[in-house]
């Protein structure tokens, strides 16, 4: 699970809560939503990718650069070889790995033994966009996952299928996502966009026709926006690190199946959250941490996790997490953090009890 072992540096006492998620070797269409679910336990995660250690004899069919394992031998690890180029990938690769290398390029052809590849990881090389030929990604019509984190690319790379499941471009230089650039991918369901220089016109018709996205994570970008146009499918939208300053009216209503919304380290204030904006049934957590905030924003009862660590708030206001305290009436709330305001526990009505009877967890030091 998660441990809580790092602290800001206008608060000494405040912790974070980090989770270390990695991904599995097999296919995770059977598994999506409860791997996607397994993302939101913690209120931040760290992205860490490590393919499990070879010890089985490598395949005769094998490019010399790499390992193919007898025992999994659709699968080709080439990580962590000072590659500076993609070796030849043999035919029966489904899942190619070439992550911390020195690649700069994908040169027309290198994938043309292998159109039925399910898995391309580039994770840490060198790549830029104008550097991936046409004809390359973009014509492996069976990819499910694409992960081309920490390379050199200014824009996603084009590539419509109907198997495309995942695609990380964490830490890049991506300052645009065309508008229909990726609205082919029609069972695409994960976005990973963290760590980039994406403004919130960079974004603009991005996400349209994506009907089946359940997580966009736009985190460390420069939005001031919320992205518009993003699909009803959602589950999970990640803002925080951006330069967001208020929420559209409605926003949320837009978005009937939003249960884990993260906006902290941004720049609300009061005045930028209208009436009741984050008032629905669906949302689950709602992470508000490191912003202007003066008060405690209205939420549903249903919600279970709310964080506003390291705001302004100077007052304990139930009616926004409780308009009707009764023996069925009361919030679902399980965390509460206040710490890092001008709050303290005597701050909390006497009520506060009949409200929060769920909760194992309210921080205000």
């Amino acid at each position: 699970m998660c441990k809580e072992h790092s602290s800001d540096q206008r608060e000494n006492k405040i912790f974070h809560s980090v989770c270390h998620c990695c991904e599995t070797m097999f296919p995770l269409r059977s598994v999506l939503l409860a791997g996607l679910v397994s993302l939101c336990i913690c209120q931040y995660y760290d992205y860490d990718y490590e393919p499990a250690a070879q010890s089985m004899p490598s395949s005769p069919n094998c490019a010399l650069e790499c390992d193919c394992p007898i025992n999994f031998p659709s699968a080709m690890y080439c990580d962590s070889r000072n590659l500076k180029n993609i070796p030849f990938v043999p035919t029966g690769i489904q899942y190619l790995y070439l992550q911390n290398n020195l690649i700069e390029e994908i040169k027309a052809g290198v994938f043309d033994n292998v159109t039925d590849l399910r898995w391309l990881i580039l994770d840490n090389n060198n790549i830029t966009t104008d550097k991936i030929q046409s004809g390359t990604i973009d014509k492996l019509g069976k990819l499910e996952k694409l992960h081309v984190n920490y390379n050199k690319l200014t824009k996603p790379p084009a590539i419509s299928t109907k198997s495309l499941d995942e695609v990380k471009f964490i830490g890049n230089q991506i300052t645009t996502v065309p508008s229909g650039l990726l609205s082919g991918n029609e069972n695409l369901t994960t976005i990973h966009l963290a760590k980039n220089k994406l403004t919130t016109e960079g974004v603009a018709g991005a996400f349209k026709g994506l009907k089946s996205l359940m997580l966009l994570d736009l985190s460390e970008n420069k939005l001031k926006k919320l992205p518009a146009g993003v699909p009803a499918s959602l589950l999970m939208l990640y803002v925080d690190n951006n330069d967001i300053e208020n929420i559209p009216g409605g926003y949320l209503a837009k978005l009937p199946a939003l249960q884990y919304l993260r906006l902290s380290h941004n720049k609300l204030a009061d005045s930028g959250i209208p009436a009741g904006v984050f008032n629905v049934t669906s949302l689950l957590e709602l992470d508000l941490s490191f912003n202007k905030l003066q008060s405690i924003p209205e939420v549903n009862e249903a919600l279970e996790h709310l964080y506003l660590q390291v705001n302004q708030i100077s007052k304990f206001d139930l009616p926004n997490i409780c308009k009707i305290i009764s023996p069925v009436n009361y919030s679902r709330l399980k965390s509460l953090r206040l710490d890092g305001n001008n709050l303290t526990h005597n701050s909390m009505p006497e009520e506060a009890s009949s409200c929060l009877r769920q909760a194992s967890e309210i921080i205000f030091d």
